[in-house]
């Protein structure tokens, strides 16, 4: 058995317009407050529930957030070390940061390297400075590849970076431009997500309003095929619905999630999912830094999954993969669904399995609702 470690860092400088992460800006948490202050003890908190962990070998550990890359290198060290030597690492460990383009140094990515990451992944989102305003991005998006070169000068074995698509106002041959920007940096993966309003955010607010429309869903469909077009053409194949890479560089962290592994979240809000067992954090960080100090539980709430919804959760997951479903983990009805989607051209039907096709991808969640009804 395996164990697999996700570390949530709950803090950012700015909340960007689209986010519904649980993060925090300092002046969220406490008047006044640097980052400093309110991060002090956190690294002491995720050690303390380090501890009633499993000590299952650990084969992946990725730092997201928030904004990972904002905590000195000596901080987010100290939570490797500890698993390091509570659980061991596998040979070929895969140790991800994720990071703001804007946030990081020369030194600063060489101190990471030298607490053992060897995997980045940078938040470009886009190339147009249009698009970021919209998304309330911060960063300048000359500094992505200022921050990649960076990266693979100090030794970071498997560079990648996440792109939206379709931010009110971006066209098709803006999305284009950005791809291509992209693919021209020294990079080995690629994450393009489609832009989800989420309620209570400030994008949403604005459309709302009416100052800016909802995405459109025909163009991010379009925009959907010419990611994977342009990713295929330059030597990167997509092994999920939203993700492209060099071989050998598939994140094998998100890969455990999608293969219903056990991994354990660190950190408020955070999930974990043993044995079929599912369980998450209380999200506020002072609650839980509060709760881990005086000896009490920080999970929330848990639920064991039933044999139907692992049934079901394999299937929503394993559609979502390059090598798509068994067919001998389907029934008749599941089988005959599907061919008809196959006579449509959204599924390709092998000897023993099934596989997405790039117009299936876009339509992957009602494919689903079917086989799971």
């Amino acid at each position: 058995m395996s164990l697999s470690f996700y570390v949530h860092i709950p803090y950012c400088i700015k909340r960007c317009g689209y986010c519904d992460f649980n993060t925090y800006t300092p002046s969220e948490l406490q008047d006044g407050a640097t980052l400093e202050i309110v991060s002090n003890d956190y690294i002491y908190a995720v050690l303390k529930e380090l501890e009633i962990a499993p000590k299952e070998i650990t084969p992946t550990i990725f730092f997201g957030g928030g904004t990972p890359s904002l905590i000195p290198a000596k901080d987010l060290g100290r939570v490797i070390n500890e698993i390091t030597k509570r659980n061991g690492l596998t040979a070929d460990c895969e140790i991800t940061l994720e990071a703001n383009p804007d946030s990081v140094t020369l030194e600063k990515l060489e101190s990471y390297i030298n607490v053992g990451f060897n995997r980045v992944s940078f938040g470009m989102q886009s190339a147009k400075p249009h698009v970021l305003q919209v998304l309330d991005r911060t960063h300048n998006p000359a500094n992505v590849e200022k921050a990649v070169s960076m990266a693979r000068a100090v030794g970071f074995k498997s560079i990648s970076v996440d792109l939206i698509y379709g931010t009110p106002g971006e066209s098709v041959d803006d999305w284009r431009h950005t791809v291509e920007a992209a693919l021209a940096l020294d990079i080995d993966h690629i994450s393009a997500y489609a832009l989800i309003v989420e309620t209570g955010t400030k994008l949403a607010a604005n459309i709302k309003r009416g100052d800016i429309a909802m995405p459109n869903d025909d163009l991010m469909a379009e925009m959907y095929l010419l990611v994977d077009q342009l990713c295929q053409e330059n030597g990167m194949d997509w092994y999920e619905l939203s993700n492209w890479s060099k071989p050998g560089h598939e994140c094998k962290h998100n890969i455990a999630y999608w293969r219903n592994q056990n991994w354990w979240g660190l950190g408020p809000g955070a999930h974990s999912h043993i044995d079929a067992k599912r369980f998450w954090n209380v999200k506020h960080p002072n609650a839980y830094k509060q709760k881990l100090f005086s000896g009490e539980s920080v999970i929330a709430e848990s639920e064991d999954l039933t044999a139907d919804q692992k049934r079901d959760e394999s299937i929503m997951l394993g559609i979502r993969m390059r090598e798509g479903l068994s067919t001998m983990d389907l029934n008749s009805a599941q089988i005959q669904t599907l061919a008809t989607y196959g006579a449509n051209g959204f599924v390709q039907l092998l000897e023993d399995r099934v596989l997405l096709t790039p117009t299936g991808r876009l339509i992957a969640d009602r494919i689903v609702r079917e086989l799971t009804f």
